[in-house]
């Protein structure tokens, strides 16, 4: 009986140790942050359109998995380029960018793995300069930095998403100038902002005079209003108001009708 079993578990060792040595030919498994082709070289060659997933997967040992990178990467760039004037620049760039999920048989068929020095880096380069040429030294340095930052990844993503990379930033980290076109820059600045701050303190002031102009002119008319309504028989009638007023007080008083000045009533008691 033991001679019968012997050649099967000879067999299932053998197989066993063929799966072993085969695994790494057989199964594969895809990361979250991965995605997959088949090459199939006795077959339909690379197969673009089927993307594999993330997981656990079985292939033949002939074919060939290409694993792609799916996450958004970095790529840091130093240049040196010339401004609208022809000044020189030196810049720092950052792109932030990614492969299409679902495109990356294409982009492989195009231009391998290598990619990024392929196709990203060459073209952000490329059109940072052109950007940067349509202004001057002044311009990237201060006030419309941003906006050439805008301009630069709008004008790379179509060409990255052409060939199916999708760019989500284009930084410009930092800019150097000459040391003399710096300072010059700088000093500009400043006067400009000492400017604005003395037109602000003249504006303030004549907001400040014409306030006072308005509530002068006011306080004028409402006293000619006022000049001009008191008669002598409006003055008498308020007096008598007065006098009545105060004759309604419990003290003694004694109240002479029309015996005042100017015929106001007196008011005579001991309080």
């Amino acid at each position: 009986m033991n001679n019968r079993r012997l050649p099967l578990i000879i067999l299932g060792v053998i197989g066993l140790i063929l799966l072993m040595t085969l695994s790494s030919s057989l199964f594969y498994t895809i990361q979250p942050t991965e995605r997959a082709v088949i090459f199939y070289p006795f077959g339909a060659a690379l197969d673009k359109d089927h993307v594999i997933t993330p997981g656990f997967h079985m292939k033949a040992p002939w074919n060939d998995v290409i694993m792609y990178e799916v996450a958004e990467m970095t790529s840091d760039e130093t240049m040196d380029i010339n401004d609208k004037n022809g000044l020189p620049i030196h810049v720092d760039v950052t792109v932030r960018y990614f492969p299409m999920h679902d495109k990356i048989g294409y982009i492989h068929e195009k231009f391998t793995r290598d990619y990024p020095n392929r196709l990203v880096i060459p073209e952000m380069r490329s059109m940072t300069r052109q950007v940067m040429a349509r202004f001057t030294a002044e311009e990237i340095y201060s006030t419309k930095r941003a906006e050439v930052e805008n301009s630069i990844i709008s004008e790379t993503e179509k060409i990255l998403n052409a060939n199916y990379v999708n760019t989500t930033a284009v930084l410009i980290r930092s800019i150097k100038l000459p040391d003399q076109i710096r300072v010059a820059i700088e000093n500009k600045l400043q006067q400009q902002q000492e400017a604005l701050a003395y037109q602000f303190r003249l504006d303030k002031e004549k907001s400040e005079a014409e306030r006072k102009r308005i509530e002068a002119e006011g306080s004028a008319r409402a006293n000619n209003i006022i000049n001009s309504s008191l008669t002598d028989k409006l003055l008498k009638m308020r007096g008598i108001d007065a006098t009545l007023e105060l004759a309604k007080s419990p003290n003694a008083k004694v109240v002479v009708v029309g015996s005042g000045k100017d015929g106001m009533p007196l008011i005579l008691g001991n309080n």
